[in-house]
């Protein structure tokens, strides 16, 4: 036998395509959710559901979503507020009027509060784990039904949660520090690895992503704080803020078949900077 003849090759066509899927974008209205559902559009989905508190915002995110050339999916928007059980249960109501199932969700929903260590309060503590940590778990429990339609060991369905870098590492100290975001992201990290070990034998495998810098609403006040964009920049080692296609195009590979054997990972978006915090 030739050595050509023991070769075997894969067909590997549209590995990262998404044709068909049915997704769910939490905090899908506004800066990394929107892009990435965006990207899922883009990469195929049938149907992208929106989420988020404000009902306009939904609205004319879903109007622009529907607008981007050459897709043959749909967005819907369903404006809830995640921090609450109740309209979380009624979110999945609402995505099952249209859908019985989904192949991905993307826990995107969070929350962070700046205040010095001494001015840090109990409520704003409360409102920043409420919504990233204890939010995203329900999220997922709500959601996994559907999920199971099409859950396969083979073919799993996806969930992706939204951590930080600063759930990695340190966030933000001083007047302005982020001891409950960080807090709450590093459990959000945590949670995901407990999802990938309960969900993954059921077919559904859970992963992380944890961005650095993006311009972003969320993002931009602190930015400002940190003396803006092309100063925060200095410290990251390729010299550049996270872009909508960065994070559009990890969340996509995440959710593509690209990334089947991926279960319980979380994958830092941020240029390599959290790696140069720790340089001598």
């Amino acid at each position: 036998m030739s050595a050509e003849q023991d070769v075997k090759l894969h067909d590997f066509g549209n590995i990262f395509r998404l044709d068909g899927k049915v997704a769910v974008v939490t905090g899908g209205s506004r800066g990394l959710g929107l892009n990435v559902a965006s990207g899922y559009l883009q990469a195929g989905c049938a149907k992208v559901y929106i989420t988020s508190r404000k009902a306009k915002a939904c609205e004319e995110a879903v109007k622009a979503l529907n607008a981007l050339p050459n897709i043959k999916g749909k967005a819907y928007s369903i404006p809830a507020d995640a921090s609450k059980v109740s309209e979380i249960e009624r979110l999945v109501a609402e995505v099952q009027k249209t859908t019985d199932h989904v192949d991905i969700l993307f826990a995107n929903a969070g929350a962070t509060w700046g205040s010095s260590f001494e001015k840090t309060t109990e409520s704003s503590f409360a409102k920043v784990m409420d919504l990233n940590v204890k939010s995203v778990f329900y999220t997922a429990q709500k959601f996994a039904p559907l999920l199971q339609k099409v859950a396969k060991l083979g073919d799993p369905a996806r969930i992706i949660i939204t951590a930080s870098v600063a759930g990695l590492g340190v966030g933000s100290l001083g007047e302005t520090a982020t001891f409950s975001y960080s807090a709450s992201k590093a459990a959000a990290i945590s949670l995901a690895k407990n999802l990938a070990v309960d969900l993954g034998p059921k077919g559904i495998i859970t992963n992380a992503i944890a961005p650095g810098w993006y311009p972003t609403k969320m993002a931009n006040g602190l930015l400002d704080m940190q003396g803006g964009v092309a100063e925060v920049a200095k410290d990251v080692p390729n010299r550049r803020l996270g872009e909508p296609e960065d994070i559009a195009g990890l969340v996509v590979f995440l959710s593509s078949r690209a990334s089947k054997h991926l279960n319980g990972v979380c994958i830092a978006t941020d240029g390599g900077a959290i790696l140069a915090k720790g340089k001598l």
